[in-house]
């Protein structure tokens, strides 16, 4: 702010240094005042040339990018073409215009403003019109219909107000910009009154099937007719074409839905896709959802909407759970993150990560349902990272050799069998797929609970590399496998611990094995290998905590098994190099009200204002997460006061300034905080003052009274005393 200031202080003269740098000159050149004076205004003139010749370039692009925009939607099909050939006719005058005279009187100036705000409104609605959603135009036909006449009134507004002769404008192009309708405002408004009386039938019956369609219970009490007549005139009538709506639905739920309206519109989507699919199943392609039973064109069951994909509304071949906790289909949701969105489709939250789980259990539940209902289960498509090919007969028939050997009671064919498997499994995917296959899975979980050191290594870790490949991971998990994982985690040697934690972390990568292993007791061990660990333990149980956290039924039980003041001496301990995970750690539990209580009793606030003086980009971004639930609540006022003794205050407007995207809005969070904990501190200091003054003027008061008082006492005193003439009186007698 300073910085910007300085330049402009100059530049009007009201500094020493202007002051100086003007005697200076006049020293030299010794210009009279007139001089200067047209010195100044020939250089105001300038620089309001350059301000118009801008504005009006910027008006010319604004109608370019307008007449760049067409094929618009059925609904008000008329009105947008209409707006944006009128628009297209203001070229001919805004070219004339970029060669007119400078500078521009401030009326035509600020019409020209005010024409600018009006044509980027008409270029979002004219956008809206061509690429925004067809069930949205009918819907909220009211809406657009006010934008229409909003718009124009608002065009004509600034027009009427500017000068042809100002701007120089031929005859010619006068002509045919008068020809078109711009230069009546009651013209046009006439033309949109008639329009909206007489709008079309058509129309009207599009409108009322939506909100039949929408007050209908379910798909199939509502007309086919009905239907057909709807997915035809807004043209939906492919796949392509629904699944593009879907996705132009979720991107308008992207900006906010305070409304209900696109939770709406996407209902309604959901039966008219339903319909179509049913009544022909060949406008799709292989995602189609529903099939015709056999050549009798009977359609088959409504798939239920646990099982659609919420982008695209088929049924999910290949469902993926996201970081808020959502399904998808995989493609889908693909598409939709490399786009560029940050955040749930579904829920609007922003995603901490962008990684993708299989949802086994769903899709064990459609697999199901197809079945009962006579359907062939969806097959998914070839993923990005191919899957692993089957192995041949000769390794199947090594890795069953070894699976024999594993099962056996001697002790050093067992040794000997899990370290070959370990070994396998740690070379490719191909292998980790084979054993997985063969059964392996069952017999290394349940040698996890031996007395054999060498074999629970081989065991642990032979789990470990198998659950890289995600179809073991639901295998280790359905062998109960987390308890044996455990045990080794809290008995086993430094090695077979450190492999424990990496097995717990793989397997928490599905979320619903972060709520399986929390119930099982594996955190309090993770926070023990957490504190006295190796260095590699240590980093294997805090990525393990760090995923298992992200669920919130697992963040008290860390906070309860003492995480949190560990977590604080490793970012303290700079050789500890542990200060990444760490705060990360800390960052999700300050979120949890016990993680808070936590890191608030351990006077953490001067410790997280060092990191944002002298951490990375990352560490700031974290500690600045933390500061932020701290600084709310019942101790908010506490933690701010300190945190400013600290002087975070500048620290904020740097990080605001050059963080990262998470670091600048935490930074911005603290700031408003901070700026209304200050404004409070003063108001309180001033009405303490205010107080303090009234108290002291009410002593004064009080003390000047009672000195009037004691004034007016003595001179009653006086009055009553005897005179001397009535001594001498008494002398006489």
């Amino acid at each position: 702010m300073d910085e910007e200031a300085k330049p402009r202080s100059n530049a009007d003269g009201n500094t020493d240094a202007a002051s100086s740098a003007a005697e200076a000159a006049a020293s030299t050149a010794a210009p009279s005042s007139s001089e200067s004076a047209e010195g100044k205004a020939k250089a105001k003139e300038e620089e309001e040339e350059e301000e118009a010749g801008d504005l009006v370039g910027q008006l010319v692009e604004l109608v370019e990018e307008i007449a760049a925009i067409s094929d618009f939607r059925n609904a008000y099909r008329r009105q947008f073409c209409n707006l944006s050939r009128r628009i297209r006719l203001l070229a001919p005058m805004l070219e004339e215009a970029k060669e007119g005279p400078r500078p521009l009187p401030e009326v035509s100036y600020s019409a020209l403003r005010r024409l600018r705000e009006a044509l980027g409104d008409s270029r979002e609605l004219l956008r809206l019109g061509s690429s925004g959603s067809k069930i949205f135009l009918v819907l909220e036909r009211e809406k657009v219909m006010k934008s229409f006449q909003d718009i124009t009134a608002r065009l004509e507004q600034a027009l009427g107000s500017i000068s042809f002769d100002e701007l120089e404008i031929s005859d010619e192009v006068r002509e045919q910009f008068f020809n078109f309708g711009f230069a009546q405002v009651e013209l046009v408004h006439a033309q949109f009154k008639r329009a909206k009386e007489r709008s079309d039938p058509s129309d009207d019956d599009l409108f009322n099937d939506l909100v039949s369609i929408y007050n209908s219970s379910t798909t199939a009490n509502v007309d086919p007719d009905t239907l057909q007549r709807l997915s035809e005139k807004l043209q939906l009538v492919t796949i392509s074409d629904l699944n593009q709506e879907s996705l132009i639905l979720h991107e308008m739920a992207a900006g906010g839905d305070p409304g209900g309206v696109v939770e709406k519109m996407s209902m309604l989507l959901k039966r008219i896709k339903d319909f179509v699919q049913s009544r022909d199943p060949e406008t799709g392609n292989s995602t189609s959802t529903t099939e015709l039973s056999g050549k009798d064109n009977i359609a088959s069951p409504i798939v239920p909407d646990d099982f659609r994909c919420p982008i695209s509304l088929d049924l999910m071949k290949d469902p993926v759970i996201v970081a808020t906790g959502q399904t998808y289909e995989r493609g889908y949701i693909e598409r939709w993150l490399e786009a560029g969105h940050d955040t749930c489709p579904k829920t609007q939250l922003k995603l901490p990560n962008k990684s993708l789980t299989p949802n086994y259990v769903l899709r064990s539940l459609i697999a199901q349902w197809c079945e009962a209902n006579g359907m062939e289960p969806p097959k998914r498509a070839a993923q990005h990272n191919n899957a692993p090919a089957s192995c041949t007969a000769a390794e199947h028939s090594k890795v069953v050799e070894l699976l024999q050997k594993l099962s056996s009671q001697n002790l050093e064919d067992q040794r000997e069998a899990a370290g070959m498997l370990r070994q396998l499994a740690k070379r490719s995917p191909e292998n980790r797929a084979c054993i997985g296959d063969a059964g392996a899975i069952p017999i290394l979980v349940s040698l996890l609970s031996t007395t054999d050191v060498s074999t629970q290594e081989h065991v642990v870790t032979a789990l470990l590399n198998l659950s890289i490949y995600e179809e073991n991971k639901a295998r280790i998990i359905t062998s109960g496998a987390v308890p044996g994982v455990v045990h080794v985690l809290k008995r086993g040697s430094m090695e077979a611990r450190e492999n424990s934690a990496a097995t717990l972390f793989s397997l928490s990568l599905v979320d619903e094995n972060k709520i399986t292993i929390g119930a099982s007791g594996a955190i309090p061990a993770l926070v023990l290998l957490l504190s006295n660990g190796s260095q590699r333990g240590k980093r294997d149980a805090a990525t393990a905590l760090f995923n298992l956290c992200i669920y919130q039924g697992n963040k008290g039980k860390a906070v309860r098994a003492g995480l949190v003041p560990i977590l604080l001496g490793l970012v303290t301990e700079t050789e500890s190099g542990m200060m990444d995970e760490a705060l990360a750690i800390l960052a999700i539990l300050s979120s949890h009200p016990e993680g808070k209580t936590a890191i608030s009793s351990a006077n953490a606030i001067s410790m997280l204002v060092g990191v944002i003086r002298n951490g990375s980009a990352r560490n700031k971004e974290n500690a600045a997460a933390v500061l932020v639930h701290l600084c709310n609540g019942e101790q908010q006022q506490q933690h701010l006061a300190e945190a400013q003794e600290q002087g975070i205050v500048t620290l904020l407007e740097e990080l605001a300034e050059s963080g990262t995207d998470r670091g600048k809005r935490k930074a911005i969070q603290l700031l408003e905080r901070m700026n209304r904990f200050l404004m409070q501190q003063s108001q309180a200091q001033a009405q303490a003052e205010a107080m303090a003054q009234a108290h002291a003027y009410a002593q004064s008061q009080a003390q000047a009274l009672n000195e009037a008082q004691s004034q007016a006492d003595m001179q009653v005193e006086q009055l009553l005393l005897p005179t001397s003439s009535h001594l001498s009186d008494r002398r006489d007698d």
